[in-house]
């Protein structure tokens, strides 16, 4: 994978964008479950009241507060309130708070200050909260009436405690404190929102719709930031899907071009199935590892590790939990990382198989009904779909194990926050929203483990494909062309010259061909026969530089083929190869394969010289006729002159013709011969024809006879007939002495 790595550096600008949004999109997620504690901690629990620190008091009331306060607390607060009459309020103000005659309005502040306020206020305004309710002679017990009513006629309880000293009241306070404590910091503050709503609520404020436009505040901001999340997901998306899909574009090209330049040694340590799997399914892997990747792998980290800090930092002392969910996970993904992993590197050998299979099956359709093979081919592709079946589902099955199990830990990790949670709750350590925060973090941190996990286990599979289409891209091509390249010897065109020429196949303990001397001239038909293996493809294989020599060299045009570039040797040949492919399209589409820019006279010419006008022009649409993959529309003898036609509109300086008139009747063969002859004359082009029939080739100016890869006779018809016993053999095998004698 970490050559794939290479191809994403062209998208590094992306990539940055991608970090960034996946960035915004985490803190959107990671902040949702701030705004649900805050919402039911401060929005229903305390009645939208966020801290003990009140933007307006009464007079009556401030004084009761400060009465327990130090005397530094007390001057602090005095800095931080002003005393303002109700005409000079806000209109804001006015409205919010109509029955109050002068307030203590709390002056602009800093986040450091209302700290410190919320530190000073949070015990005196429960004491003052508790000595009010105390006054209400409802609330208390007899001993409790019997205490107030030794008071004098009109003085209130704080009018005592505001004539007590200090040391005294603190010793009535320690008392109190260790009650208070017990209670906890959460129960403490719900409290103190009780005090502050009944202090609003008593200067006239509607305090049911303050607590409604706090939640609705919150919760607009909620969907403000859940929208943000969402178009920053959205456009990840559409980002990594772009990368992947432009990534994958560029490895098929590169890989096509590759296999384009392979020699046919290349393609022998490859099979075809196993070229169009790595093309195809290969690749697609790779594509979706590298979407995925994108999406999750510099997601997760981001969420899991937010969602940790989130929660290290939360007021619920329940990290341990936490710790004992990530040793969980990590050993149940260990596991599944141990059974699954090995098999991820069978299932594209199998794919390969598979497709090999199928292969044979369509392309052999005809044998394997003649032959009446059908049941032996079934039963051989279904073992082969059946084992990559198997194993798909064993792969399948691991895997789906792992999210039940992970839904589980899940639920079995939330009943613990709720466990322990509750009995926080019930100490008054910790808020019910900030435990239904805990739990959300949570998920988080248990949600990003998961999709680390599936990242992981699909990479190996991905670096298996990875490995597979960087050893096509890594392929060295035996057959390359030359740094500096020469030009071909306009004053020695057409000429063909073999020097010695030896050549054996990689790997192969003996040569094919041994010591091949030979010159083929222009203007003259040079014809290469042989008994079956005798090397007549391979020596025009060699020719089209195909295959390299492993000895000699061979030379056109006065150059010898190694010293110039494959396209422009190729340029001046036209090959009609032993098996005829015709591509999908129409005759003129075929036709203009070696000529883009052929006119409709050039198409007619070379179709009269090949001898296929007559069942061209008999179709509807003429040259536009449609042909079908590979020809299938046509019989062997018409795809076989279409083929010999479009090496003739190519209007090459050599032909060549690899036992291309096998499939013509004798008549036709004849009529392309005459015509052929006829072409060669005119242009001065060179023709090398490789036949089985003695009479395709006995008309050539030079017959080259070969027997196991060695030329055994060279000469004309009459001449071999007398001087070569190999020749005379394939003639007498033929054709009768009468026809010979008579063809002589």
């Amino acid at each position: 994978m970490t050559k794939v790595l290479k191809y994403l550096k062209k998208y590094w600008v992306l990539i940055l964008m991608i970090t960034g949004l996946l960035f915004l999109n985490a803190q959107a997620e990671l902040a949702l479950p701030d705004y649900m504690s805050t919402i039911i901690n401060t929005g229903i629990q305390n009645g939208g009241v966020e801290d003990s620190v009140m933007s307006v008091i009464s007079d009556t009331t401030y004084q009761q507060i400060t009465i327990f306060m130090d005397e530094s607390d007390k001057e602090y607060v005095d800095t931080m309130y002003e005393l303002t009459a109700f005409d000079d309020l806000t209109i804001k103000q006015q409205k919010q708070y109509p029955d109050a005659s002068s307030l203590y309005v709390l002056k602009s502040h800093s986040n450091s200050e209302r700290e410190t306020l919320k530190q000073i206020f949070q015990e005196p305004l429960f004491f003052t909260y508790v000595f009010k309710n105390i006054e209400n002679y409802e609330q208390l017990s007899e001993e409790g009436k019997e205490f107030l009513s030794q008071f004098p006629e009109g003085m209130s309880i704080f009018d005592v405690l505001s004539m007590m000293p200090k040391e005294q009241i603190d010793d009535i306070l320690d008392e109190m404190l260790v009650t208070v404590r017990a209670m906890g910091s959460t129960a403490l503050d719900v409290v103190n929102a009780t005090a502050i709503k009944s202090e609003y609520a008593s200067l006239g404020r509607d305090v049911d719709q303050m607590q409604l436009t706090y939640i609705a505040q919150i919760g607009l901001l909620m969907l403000a930031v859940a929208l943000v999340g969402s178009i920053a997901s959205i456009m990840v998306g559409f980002l990594s899907a772009r990368i992947g899909g432009d990534l994958s574009r560029r490895l098929r090209k590169d890989t096509f071009e590759k296999i384009q330049h392979f020699s046919i040694s290349e393609f022998n340590n490859f099979s075809t199935a196993s070229l169009i799997t790595r093309t195809t399914n290969d690749i697609q892997q790779i594509q979706n590892v590298v979407t995925m990747c994108l999406r999750i792998v510099i997601y997760a980290p981001i969420m899991g590790i937010g969602a940790l800090i989130k929660v290290m930092n939360s007021s619920a002392n329940m990290s341990w939990i936490i710790a004992l969910t990530i040793a969980i996970l990590l050993f149940v993904i260990i596991i599944v990382f141990m059974i699954v992993l090995p098999k991820f590197k069978i299932v594209q050998k199998l794919v390969d198989r598979l497709n090999l299979v199928m292969r044979e099956n369509l392309s052999g359709m005809l044998v394997i009904r003649a032959f009446g093979k059908e049941k032996t081919r079934q039963e051989t592709f279904e073992k082969a779909n059946r084992d990559i079946t198997d194993l798909n589902m064993f792969v399948n099955r691991v895997m789906n194990v792992i999210m039940p199990m992970m839904n589980f830990i899940l639920s079995c990790i939330m009943l613990l926050i709720v466990w322990v949670g509750a009995k926080n709750i019930d100490l008054g350590t910790l808020n019910i929203g900030d435990m239904m925060a805990f739990m959300q973090y949570s998920m988080q941190i248990i949600m990003a483990f998961i999709m680390i996990a599936m990242i992981f286990v699909m990479i190996p599979r991905a670096s298996v494909a990875a490995t597979r289409v960087f050893e096509v891209l890594e392929t060295n091509v035996s057959i390359i062309d030359p740094q500096n390249p020469k030009t071909f010897d306009e004053d020695k065109k057409g000429f063909v010259e073999f020097k010695n020429v030896e050549f054996s196949y990689p790997g192969a303990e003996e040569a094919v061909l041994h010591d091949i001397n030979f010159t083929a001239k222009p203007g003259q038909m040079t014809a290469f026969i042989g008994s079956t293996g005798s090397g007549k493809s391979t020596l025009i294989n060699l020719i089209m530089r195909f295959y390299d020599v492993s000895g000699g060299q061979i030379v056109i045009d006065g150059v010898n083929i190694k010293e110039v570039t494959q396209k422009e040797l190729r340029q001046k040949i036209g090959l009609v190869p032993q098996a005829n492919t015709l591509f999908k399209g129409t005759i003129a589409s075929n036709l203009r394969f070696g000529d883009k820019n052929a006119t409709i006279e050039d198409l007619k010419k070379a179709s009269a010289i090949a001898q296929a006008t007559e069942f061209i022009e008999s179709k509807e649409d003429g040259y536009d006729a449609l042909i079908a993959q590979g020809g299938t529309n046509v019989s062997g003898g018409q795809k076989q002159r279409i083929s010999i036609a479009r090496a003739i509109t190519k209007k090459p300086e050599i032909y060549i013709f690899d036992d291309s008139f096998s499939a013509l009747d004798f008549k036709t063969d004849a009529a392309l011969r005459a015509a052929m002859n006829q072409l060669l004359k005119e242009t001065d082009s060179t023709m090398l024809l490789v036949g089985q029939r003695i009479s395709s080739i006995m008309n050539a100016e030079q017959i080259i006879v070969l027997d196991n890869g060695r030329i055994v006779g060279k000469g004309t018809h009459k001449e071999l007939l007398t001087t070569c016993e190999v020749y005379k053999e394939i003639a007498y095998s033929q054709l009768s002495k009468e026809e010979l004698e008579n063809d002589e």
